[in-house]
């Protein structure tokens, strides 16, 4: 046995130490892959019922091969058990219950043994290299990778990146970007995924965190973080925009970024293939950003809806087509930029809304109020706009207006109120007629208009509320924003994008109620659930004794 075995001491460790380093693998793995294909043949040599063990050491080659069996009294299988008289004989010493070593003379592999050994040691060496790829990969998302195209499938670009391999799905190529093989290609790494085939690493080219990374490498301020990229958007192989930010009042963000006589920004751009970057200063008043973001149009004024998270911008007509850009590309990426919806209106639109805005108010006031259109006008002029902000006012600041008195603002109040009862009513009897029941109107933030909403959305018991996440309760309806296109054919015209729902919203979304609130509000229709959890133990007749003795007494 031992001179068989020292025949292959050399070859068997020269194997191993060639596939690690071919493989960049920890070479024990490669010796325990060696040990379980040899423990396999020896199986199918002596038994697949035997418990076989093989032990090849690192160092010197010698290999080892035992069976293991357990002493017992009584043998009831014999290829993994002995009886104590032939255990003595093995080990001595050997008592019932032990696990002894039964040594094995060594094994001949034939053609097929070998084969099969041979399959083994490659599956355990490739799952090794697939993990030693992964544990490589995992944490380098975010981080520019350089590699070479490989082959192109179905549109996929595989990239071969040395010691794995990464996909640019279509998805996140640049547009009209021709992918050739054995072109070296640049990416960021975008995630990487456990897989039973190796890591996947999916890289991307389209991404504005592709395009932040490469100006950190053409740019030595923003590597150092003098100057940062507050945010990005990307029209990938078109246009861009990003907004810069200096932490130092000594250097120009923009100039930076651009370089002399352009020379950073057009490494940049050349990488992007051809892809126009407009570069912003970035600024903590929402207002001034919408403006820079909106270049090179110029913007007359900027109105923020910060409960609708939506900014209407009014730009003078000649700046109309400009400010929306070819296919509404400008203001699409300044919708990105910004992170909120933006609305192109001429100052005529925009004049033409307010106006029909104030008349609404007006009438509303004039109806509800009972007070003549000069009044009503009045108070749309000074600001008000709803029932509630008349009704609960500071009475001093209602009389403050210009031809009122102190009189007249308690007796706008006091009308604003009752019209308020009124709507109230109102919308209680609709409730009512809609079956909504009567306890959904003790939980809390909801009104009466609130529960006829719920009452049509087919919600009119507390277990009906009780079983809505918040976000079916309370999230806000989002519309895409308004696109407008100009006719290539002809002169400017504006073409209005019909209104989609991007997402279905919550219930009550068009009440403004915060998460805080809708929790409280769904937590408070689950109360009657846990009512009669936990029902209180009756008290045997000497613990209702003890109890009255302890009432009397504390009552002395």
């Amino acid at each position: 046995m031992a001179t068989a075995i020292s025949a292959n001491r050399a070859e068997l460790l020269a194997i191993a130490n060639s596939v690690a380093s071919e493989k960049m693998i920890d070479k024990s793995i490669v010796i325990e892959a060696m040990e379980e294909a040899i423990q396999k043949s020896a199986r199918n040599r002596y038994g697949a019922e035997n418990d076989i063990r093989a032990k090849l050491d690192p160092q010197t080659g010698d290999l080892r091969l035992w069976r293991v069996v357990e002493v017992v009294e009584e043998v009831e299988d014999y290829f993994k058990q002995v009886d104590l008289k032939q255990a003595q004989k093995l080990q001595d010493g050997a008592a019932v219950g032990d696990f002894i070593v039964d040594p094995l003379p060594p094994v001949d592999l034939g053609r097929i043994d070998a084969q099969s050994a041979k399959q083994v040691i490659f599956q355990k060496v490739r799952d090794a290299e697939r993990e030693r790829q992964y544990d490589e990969f995992k944490d380098r998302a975010g981080e520019i990778i350089t590699g070479v195209i490989k082959s192109v499938e179905f549109g996929h670009v595989i990239v071969n990146l040395g010691r794995a391999e990464g996909v640019i799905r279509r998805d996140q190529q640049i547009p009209r970007e021709a992918a050739r093989v054995g072109e070296r290609v640049r990416a960021l790494i975008s995630k990487v995924e456990r897989n039973n085939r190796g890591p996947q690493i999916f890289l991307t080219r389209a991404h504005p965190d592709f395009m932040k990374k490469l100006f950190a490498q053409e740019v030595p301020e923003i590597y150092d973080g003098i100057i940062e990229i507050k945010a990005a958007a990307r029209d990938p192989g078109s246009r861009a925009k990003i907004g810069v930010i200096s932490h130092d009042s000594s250097i120009d963000p923009v100039g930076a970024c651009v370089g002399m006589k352009g020379s950073r920004v057009q490494a940049v751009v050349q990488e992007l293939q051809g892809e126009k970057i407009d570069i912003i200063p970035w600024s903590e008043d929402q207002a001034t950003f919408i403006v820079n973001a909106l270049q090179p149009a110029t913007v007359s004024r900027v109105v923020l809806d910060e409960d609708e998270s939506r900014i209407e911008v009014v730009v003078p007509d000649d700046q109309l087509s400009l400010a929306i850009g070819r296919r509404g590309q400008n203001v699409r990426l300044a919708s990105q930029l910004t992170g909120n919806q933006i609305d192109i209106m001429t100052e005529e639109e925009a004049s033409e809304k307010q106006s029909k805005e104030f008349a609404a108010r007006s009438k509303m006031f004039e109806e509800e109020l009972d007070v003549d259109e000069t009044l009503s006008q009045l108070l749309v002029a000074e600001g008000f706009a709803e029932l509630e902000e008349v009704a609960y006012v500071q009475l001093d600041e209602l009389a403050m207006i210009e031809g009122f008195d102190e009189e007249l603002a308690e007796e706008l109040q006091s009308r604003a109120t009752e019209a308020l009862e009124r709507q109230e009513a109102a919308h209680r009897e609709a409730r009512r007629e809609l079956g909504v029941e009567d306890a959904l109107a003790d939980l809390p933030h909801l009104s009466e208009a609130m529960l006829v909403t719920l009452g049509k959305a087919g919600l009119k018991t507390l277990d009906d509320v009780a079983d809505l996440a918040t976000d079916e309760l309370i999230a806000k309806k989002r519309e895409a924003p308004r696109r407008r296109n100009n006719n290539p054919d002809g002169p400017p015209m504006r073409r209005d994008r019909p209104q989609r729902e991007q997402d279905k919203g919550g219930v009550l979304g068009e009440y403004g109620l915060t998460e805080e609130q809708g929790n409280e509000i769904i937590m408070a229709a689950r109360a009657h659930w846990f009512e009669d959890e936990e029902p209180a133990k009756p008290a045997t007749a000497s613990e209702g004794a003890d109890q009255e003795a302890a009432d009397a007494d504390s009552e002395q």
